[in-house]
């Protein structure tokens, strides 16, 4: 089909509204974002001045790829859905008090090629689609086998260690990654630093995984991979953590094992418990203290349960007076 041909209807030129973009590939308002890179990508193929020999190709490839550029681009989108033309390039009012009142204005960097490239993934995306005697083949249902299909990385996994005391109260950590960025030319890149605020919950448990979206290294034809944290609990002094409860060991004599004894715990949010053993303590033994572990995820006002466990320390040697008074208390 000869490249002046079409069967999308024309583009509307520059009015007093301005450029009207849907227009120029072919859409209606409100068309998603899969029907605009369809669009771009049947048309710019069709008008590529490599392919449409008419003088006019190279303007309508420069046209297409400026308004492939605002439609593909949520910000720019948005602010051209609701101001036009005019609000894109001359500027739209920000928030009363800024320093600069007025978000700067977009311009193409009139690079139609470079659209081309970064969409297709190279210079000449042509030559797949041509037989040796430069006749077009008809391809299979699905369009460009794949591509103009951005392909991403697979995820960046790390890391975050975080002490008990972080999980049991909550925190936000800052995480600093390097992150390879594209630069204005879209040819080349550098290495530029970024924070990424991570808020921690009450209650998160070790294996949480927190995934921040596309903040991995840029590059040309690519989704930047996501970066996901692991939350890994850092070793406790007092406690081990199992689920939503803590684990609490103490070493008593076995006198005080026999006879009952007071425990005392210092808790996670700096209070200290005092735990009055009454019970005799065996080897199985164990010590319920509801409501003193770690906060639940649904609802941290709730918590988990403190489990205390024994060690008895056993005396070395008896005197004989000592095991006559043991023997007439225990075996009699």
């Amino acid at each position: 089909m000869p490249c002046a041909a079409r069967k999308r209807r024309a583009p509307r030129q520059r009015d007093a509204m301005g450029q009207d973009y849907y227009a120029v590939l072919g859409l209606d308002r409100g068309a998603a974002d899969a029907d605009i890179k369809k669009a771009y990508r049947e048309l710019a193929l069709k008008y590529h001045p490599l392919k449409c020999k008419e003088p006019w190709a190279p303007e309508r490839f420069r046209q297409l790829a400026e308004a492939y550029d605002v439609l593909s681009d949520p910000m720019k989108k948005g602010i051209y859905d609701k101001f036009g033309e005019e609000g894109l390039k001359g500027g739209i009012p920000l928030e009363l008090g800024a320093e600069n009142p007025w978000s700067a204005g977009y311009v193409f960097h009139n690079n139609p090629d470079r659209v081309f490239r970064e969409f297709f993934g190279g210079d000449n995306p042509f030559a797949e689609f041509f037989d040796k005697d430069g006749l077009e083949l008809l391809l299979p249902f699905g369009g460009l086998r794949g591509r103009g299909a951005m392909k991403q990385d697979p995820p960046i996994v790390r890391n975050l260690y975080l002490s008990l005391e972080e999980l049991f109260h909550g925190c936000t950590k800052m995480m600093k990654i390097s992150r390879r960025v594209m630069n204005e030319d879209g040819q080349t890149s550098s290495i530029r630093d970024k924070i990424l605020p991570v808020a921690v919950q009450p209650g998160w448990k070790q294996g949480t995984r927190i995934t921040f979206e596309k903040e991995g290294d840029q590059g040309p034809n690519i989704i930047p991979s996501d970066i996901t944290f692991v939350v890994q609990e850092k070793l406790h002094p007092r406690f081990k953590r199992v689920k939503d409860n803590l684990i609490y060991v103490t070493t008593i004599p076995l006198g005080k094992a026999l006879v009952g004894c007071t425990v005392d715990v210092k808790t996670l949010d700096g209070r200290l418990l005092n735990i009055p053993i009454n019970d005799i303590v065996d080897p199985k033994y164990c010590k319920v203290v509801p409501g003193e572990g770690m906060p639940l995820l649904q609802d941290p006002r709730r918590k988990g349960d403190l489990l205390i466990h024994f060690n008895v320390c056993f005396p070395k040697s008896l005197t004989p007076e000592k095991k006559l008074l043991l023997k007439r208390a225990l075996l009699s």
